[in-house]
């Protein structure tokens, strides 16, 4: 619905072309190389492949487009990420919808767009994980355990033991169960 509404939003301006929908990661992807694009409007939470997982896949291959996210999740640890990889603007959804189109605009014209209210929580809450401990916490949030992660990541089981357990000491967690869960409520998953 969401998707629908935002394409529509999008073709009722004269200046703006909508290419395309996909409903996950793995569709945009997809649609990403078949049909060529300028911008690539995406939420951080999608099926398959995230918003964020995509932005890096774009900006590793090169694809030749400018992305913008628009999230509902407004966590400091997530914009810290998108501006990683490359992300051009992050915006939340509960703006007024012109916002929307302005900073479609904005990021069409080589502009970065970031809604201030992400801008100011980013300064305080750094992310303290490394990009194993995500990986990790990731597949364990997914309730893969050691042996499967390690395989999945071309670890060794105590590597992996190790990296949960650091990051579960770095986030003040009593397990990895909590561990990923923290992680992902402050945006660093």
């Amino acid at each position: 619905m969401v998707l629908s509404a935002l394409a529509r939003l999008l073709d009722l301006e004269p200046d703006i072309e909508v290419v395309g929908r996909a409903a996950d990661g793995p569709a945009a992807w997809r649609l990403l190389r078949e049909v060529p694009a300028d911008i690539l409007v995406s939420d951080i939470e999608m099926p398959g492949l995230s918003g964020l997982d995509l932005a890096q896949r774009i900006q590793r291959d090169g694809v030749p487009v400018r992305v913008l996210i628009v999230t509902t999740f407004g966590r400091p640890g997530y914009l810290r990420r998108a501006l990683e990889a490359g992300v051009r603007g992050v915006l939340l959804k509960d703006q007024p919808s012109e916002e929307l189109v302005a900073a479609v605009r904005r990021v069409a014209a080589g502009q970065r767009v970031i809604a201030p209210e992400l801008a100011e929580a980013a300064w305080s809450a750094p992310n303290p994980l490394g990009d194993r401990e995500r990986a990790v916490l990731r597949l364990a949030e997914e309730g893969k355990g050691n042996k499967e992660i390690a395989a999945l990541l071309g670890l060794s089981s105590g590597t992996v033991r190790n990296y949960l357990h650091e990051a579960a000491q770095k986030l003040g967690a009593a397990n990895r169960v909590e561990a990923a869960r923290l992680a992902r409520a402050n945006g660093w998953l």
